[in-house]
């Protein structure tokens, strides 16, 4: 057995991307006369909805620079650098690859919004962009950490400053990597700190993994850091705020959604690795190997990706709760048999990309 893997990691994508499964497909299809904020089963399932995108962030950026460290040990940190720029580039173009609409474009009728951003984007810039920090820090894993910590909290704290930022004189290209105003979905800013911090808890896995009590150690400081973010955090920031005479501690903390999140994202990680032993089943593993393929599947059948025609406009927010309900369980089924069994590997297009960035790397 490989003590150096980190089963979690797996079971803890396969959770985020079933989450995101059932919270698209409830989301999309749900009647709106039943969104009441009044009800508790409606909040408990939108609190978890929101908890969603951020842990899926941060074990993305996880497992990349775990995987990346542990290459750097057997001296093949360049060709997973290599492989992750190919990955970042694929998940970039497979993200506007999903939103064009064939049959528009063939009737003659075209519109920027396929250029809006969505998930797999955010992602791909964001391993690109620690690739980048990786490399700038002449592959010194401890500075890497220091930066990567920096940065996650700096980009958190400074959340107000550009909180509605709308740069019009710039392409809409990239307008909308940082503006929502034409309708992206996910800006790198806040996001791709989730990814720094996940870079700088892959760190710490790295380095003190084979520790004896690093398991213990690491789950009760994942269980109270958390509860303190959760709890505290908007209250550390407030105080921080007057004690530096800050504003901008200030506004943080008055919209403090970043940190509490990040909370529950270790609260999360804290639980899923406590239950390592138990969860490796086959099946959980290969859900969260093959998320990519779950969210292209996912998306196609929901949103109509090429074709326009998905549940969303089929069925439209018609369904009561019931239906919703039992709807997703066979969507989340039904989504999962076709990606392990009828999805095509990446490995292809991942080896001819990466071919071609080594022909680029030989010729300069």
């Amino acid at each position: 057995m490989d003590k150096s893997r980190l089963y979690f990691i797996d079971i803890v994508r396969a959770f985020a991307i079933l989450m995101m499964l059932q919270g698209h497909f409830i989301d999309t299809l749900l009647a709106t006369s039943y969104r009441d904020t009044n009800n508790i089963a409606f909040n408990i399932w939108s609190y978890f909805r929101g908890i969603t995108a951020p842990t899926f962030f941060t074990i993305s950026g996880l497992i990349f620079t775990y995987l990346l460290l542990r290459a750097k040990t057997k001296g093949l940190e360049n060709k997973r650098m290599i492989k992750g720029l190919t990955r970042g580039f694929f998940l970039i173009g497979v993200g506007y690859v999903l939103r064009i609409p064939i049959f528009s474009w063939l009737a003659g009728k075209f519109n920027s919004y396929f250029l809006v951003i969505d998930v797999l984007q955010i992602i791909g810039l964001s391993l690109i962009f620690i690739i980048c920090i990786y490399f700038l820090c002449n592959k010194k894993t401890t500075l890497f950490a220091i930066i990567s910590l920096i940065l996650g909290v700096t980009i958190f704290i400074t959340e107000p400053l550009y909180r509605n930022l709308n740069i019009t004189s710039i392409p809409v290209f990239l307008n909308n990597y940082i503006s929502k105003s034409n309708g992206s979905i996910f800006t790198i800013l806040p996001w791709a700190g989730y990814v720094c911090f996940g870079a700088f808890l892959a760190t710490i896995f790295n380095k003190n993994l084979l520790k004896k009590n690093f398991k213990k150690t690491v789950i009760f400081s994942f269980l109270i850091i958390g509860c303190v973010f959760i709890f505290y955090s908007s209250l550390i920031l407030a105080f921080l705020s007057k004690l530096c005479n800050f504003q901008l501690l200030m506004d943080a903390a008055s919209y403090n959604y970043l940190f509490t999140r990040f909370g529950n994202v270790l609260i999360i990680f804290a639980f899923f690795y406590s239950l390592e032993a138990y969860l490796k089943f086959p099946l959980i593993l290969k859900i969260g190997q093959k998320t990519l393929s779950i969210y292209v599947i996912h998306f196609i059948i929901i949103y109509g990706s090429f074709t326009g025609l998905g549940l969303k406009k089929i069925i439209g927010k018609n369904l009561n709760p019931t239906e919703a309900i039992i709807g997703a369980i066979l969507f989340l089924v039904a989504v999962c048999i076709i990606s392990f069994y009828y999805a095509q590997t990446n490995a292809f297009l991942y080896a001819k990309l990466t071919k071609i960035f080594n022909k680029l790397k030989s010729k300069s």
